[in-house]
């Protein structure tokens, strides 16, 4: 078992981290990618600056997603989700209480 600090600053037992499964990873590495494909557009590919005023679009938007997607895998890096080893079961399941 692991320990992580809470809030006061004491050691509580816990279970293991979500790890990649936490949402946070999945919306970070997916914001990653578009992000990344925007920023080479934008680098390599007609800007096409007359449509959108004089300004890259494709180059700011996959800087943008980079940043995004970098700040949600951050988060989760710094203050991941704890899931606990053994979770409490009552006897029965609460809709079996009718019979």
């Amino acid at each position: 078992m692991s320990t992580t600090t809470n809030t006061n600053g004491g050691h509580t037992k816990s279970g293991h981290t979500a790890g990649i499964f936490d949402i946070r990873n999945i919306i970070g590495g997916l914001l990653g990618i578009y992000g990344v494909i925007l920023t080479l557009l934008g680098v390599f590919a007609d800007p096409q600056e007359d449509k959108t005023g004089g300004v890259n679009a494709n180059l700011w938007a996959g800087i943008a997603l980079l940043v995004a997607g970098a700040i949600f895998i951050a988060w989760a890096k710094l203050r991941p989700v704890v899931v606990p080893d053994e979770v409490e079961h009552e006897d029965e399941p609460a809709h079996m209480d009718a019979h």
